[in-house]
């Protein structure tokens, strides 16, 4: 009788663990009751209801199953859940994202404390703790910087200061929405890519290489993969990958690092010990072919061996989200033949993830999912956790004929609002 594997999993939108119970690993979820999709239930062994970012909490739930039949891991892919997985990785002495890893990918102020120690991208930062700080550094860089939380992710609360007013507005803006710490960056000019890499046993092995699209507040509302800015810098990005997770310890599962490619070089923005959101384990699929969700549970237990060498693309693949206007919604005028596939979200309908029905999607070229209805309300776009409107997923040649499909998809769903 062949082993089963026995692994836990911390929350997920959705968690990535389809076909886990056919591949022999028995999943226990450990999520908050109502955040997950009715059919991760067959998915998995069982379901235990904790707060996802409270490390003992999550301990508490677990530790009996663990002396009763040992975990072969403990994993997470979702950001809240980064430290609180790792703690529990450490208390029981298993392999994986450690406490201290995840502490480094998150504390922006660290990470970069931590590649200035290995001599890589250099950045000038500093943690700021007053406007007085801020203006300190701007008038030490003389340029442009960025101001911005220390631990914050999805584009919110990022300030660009080019005068004392702005510093002064940007403290302010962050002490109203009570973000601290914070910290200040000098300004990295250039298109921004992304590397989403897998590790195992200390080796890494960057895969797909996306690019995006934004807004004038950073907001990505637009990912294609493979990028074509990057294929300059490829051998860079290839090389500097995998010193930057030496550089913070990681050494097993997906990663997703993002670079600013300057006139100087590629320079780390910053890094994630988890799966990439935007659907962009889905892009990496259909542009390289190689199942990143999958590897989340194969590659750590060793059902699948990471593979040796980085893959070269074999397609392209881009998700554009949709960014109507913001206001309430008054009508939405779906053109003949805007896709393929084209779903729609029950009015009022909540989705429990990020990009619902992304997994019903994977073998079509070109799909759509409108996410309003009329008489709903589109927010303003000021971070990628606005972009609730809806999507288009599109496969091409390279990715500018799966960007070009998703831009002709895009152009025929019209959405009024006022």
């Amino acid at each position: 009788m062949s082993r089963r594997y026995r692994v836990a999993v911390i929350g997920g939108r959705p968690a990535p663990i389809w076909g886990a119970k056919a591949l022999g690993i028995d999943v226990v979820l450990v999520h908050e009751e109502g955040a997950y999709d009715d059919w991760v239930i067959q998915e998995c062994e069982r379901i235990l209801h904790a707060p996802i970012t409270d490390g003992p909490a999550i301990l508490e739930v677990l530790k009996p199953l663990h002396q009763e039949r040992p975990f072969d891991r403990v994993l997470t892919t979702t950001e809240p859940a980064g430290e609180s997985t790792g703690y529990v990785v450490d208390v029981l002495g298993l392999p994986g994202v450690s406490e201290a890893t995840a502490r480094a990918l998150k504390d922006k102020v660290l990470t970069r404390e931590l590649l200035a120690q290995h001599d890589l991208s250099p950045v000038r930062y500093r943690a700021v703790q007053s406007v007085a700080d801020i203006r300190d550094f701007f008038a030490e860089v003389g340029d442009r910087i960025i101001v911005k939380p220390a631990d914050g992710v999805a584009s919110l609360h990022i300030h660009p200061v080019e005068s004392d007013g702005d510093a002064d507005r940007a403290w302010h803006a962050l002490q109203e929405a009570g973000i601290s710490p914070i910290i200040a960056e000098e300004y990295l000019d250039g298109p921004v890519v992304s590397v989403d890499s897998f590790s195992h046993a200390g080796r890494h092995l960057p895969i797909g290489y996306s690019e995006y699209r934004m807004n004038d507040r950073y907001v990505e509302w637009e990912v294609s993969t493979p990028s074509r800015v990057a294929v300059p810098y490829l051998d860079e990005l290839r090389a500097l990958t995998p010193k930057l997770l030496d550089a913070v310890g990681l050494t097993e599962g997906p990663s997703h690092s993002e670079f600013v490619l300057t006139k100087n070089g590629p320079r780390v923005l910053e890094s994630h010990a988890r799966l990439a959101g935007s659907g962009a384990p889905e892009l990496v699929r259909r542009a390289f072919g190689f199942n990143l969700n999958r590897m989340f549970l194969t590659v750590p237990l060793g059902i699948e061996e990471l593979p040796a060498e980085s893959p070269e693309p074999i397609g392209g693949a881009a998700v554009r989200f949709f960014t109507p206007e913001p206001g309430t919604i008054s009508a939405i005028d779906v053109e003949e033949d805007a896709a393929d596939v084209i779903r729609r979200l029950p009015q009022g309908e909540v989705p429990r993830v990020f990009l619902p029905y992304l997994d019903e999607l994977m073998d079509i070229e070109v799909a759509a999912v409108i996410q309003k209805s009329v008489g709903e309300v589109v927010p303003p776009l000021l971070t990628v956790a606005d972009c609730v409107s809806g999507y288009v997923i599109a496969s091409g040649r390279d990715a500018a004929d799966a960007v070009a499909k998703c831009d002709r998809t895009n152009d025929k769903i019209h959405f009024e609002t006022h």
